[in-house]
């Protein structure tokens, strides 16, 4: 539970605080970046062709590289998605710092957040994808999104005294409408199959309500959470 409570999306706000060094919530804000992006940008590192350690060192660095080069001074709610600032950023630290953080021995920085190199590797592995590094980006980020979506929804039975429930439920997220096998779960849950039509209905209603909240935390506007729900969605049919 604890672990669920911190990996959260970034809002814009802890992206500000994290940039004002004399607040004392940015080094908490900080680690709160680190750990909810850093695995979509070690995958893009990955597939640039580095080495799992050096990818490892690269992503950390680049975070620690936020706060000590004043890379968010330059990061706006209004200049759109966070998720393009933090990609653009990346880059410019790998061209411009590439030789400098690969020489750094390793473990001689600062590490801002507890990762995890040996499943983000397995992960990397399995999941492993032949496209661009860019579109690899988005879909790992939309994935990301996802994964804090889910555990904000089971967080919420949880407290409501329901996890086993959800458990038994959560099946039903990753089933199209028209495959969903009501009958035969039904019978399995010991559950009319009308109550589990409305029942798995308000489940995937309330998913899809927390997943826009999460995207409209990393836009400026309306406008622009209904174009990245899109795209983002887009990401994850690719």
């Amino acid at each position: 539970m604890a672990r669920r409570a911190t990996f959260v999306t970034t809002h814009w706000s802890v992206v500000l605080s994290a940039r004002d060094q004399t607040s004392p919530q940015s080094a908490a804000a900080l680690e709160k970046l680190c750990r909810t992006y850093w695995y979509p940008l070690y995958a893009h590192v990955r597939w640039l062709g580095n080495s799992p350690q050096d990818a490892e060192d690269l992503t950390q660095e680049f975070f620690s590289r936020l706060l000590e080069k004043r890379y968010l001074d330059v990061a706006q709610p209004e200049r759109g998605r966070f998720r393009t600032f933090l990609l653009m950023a990346l880059k410019r630290f790998l061209a411009n710092e590439w030789d400098r953080a690969c020489a750094q021995k390793r473990g001689g920085g600062a590490v801002l957040a507890s990762l995890d190199p040996e499943v983000a590797e397995q992960r990397y592995q399995s999941e492993a994808e032949a496209m661009p590094a860019d579109r690899l980006y988005e879909r790992r980020w939309a994935l990301a999104l996802l994964e804090q979506t889910m555990g904000r929804l089971r967080a919420e039975f949880e407290q409501a005294g329901k996890g086993a429930e959800f458990e038994r439920l959560k099946r039903f997220l990753a089933v199209g409408k028209q495959e969903t096998p009501y009958a035969a779960a039904a019978a399995e849950l010991g559950a009319s199959e009308g109550t589990l039509r409305v029942t798995v209905h308000r489940l995937r209603k309330r998913f899809r309500e927390l997943f826009r909240e999460e995207i409209g935390h990393t836009v400026a506007n309306a406008e622009d959470l209904e174009e990245e729900f899109r795209h983002l969605l887009a990401a994850l049919g690719e």
